[in-house]
């Protein structure tokens, strides 16, 4: 009897351990799926940042453009 209860101990000492592991499992589980979410959402507005940059930059292009394309036509109006 008394060794029976040793052994009823020991297995809810065991059970302790393992559920105390996984809690610190799922801790660090909800930790990195934390820092992931934290990255992608960094991720995503750099992306987002680099597009507005390069429509920045096309822009710039275009206006250039039709500045050439209108002094060229009003310089061919004058002559």
């Amino acid at each position: 009897m008394e060794e029976e209860k040793m052994n009823l101990r020991l297995d809810m000492d065991v059970q302790k351990l393992e559920v105390e592991k996984l809690r610190k499992g799922k801790n660090k589980v909800d930790e990195d799926l934390d820092s992931l979410k934290t990255d992608y959402k960094k991720l995503r507005l750099s992306m987002k940042t680099a597009r507005v940059a390069e429509l920045e930059r096309s822009l710039r292009q275009h206006r250039n453009q039709n500045s050439v394309r209108e002094l060229r036509a009003s310089l061919s109006k004058s002559s």
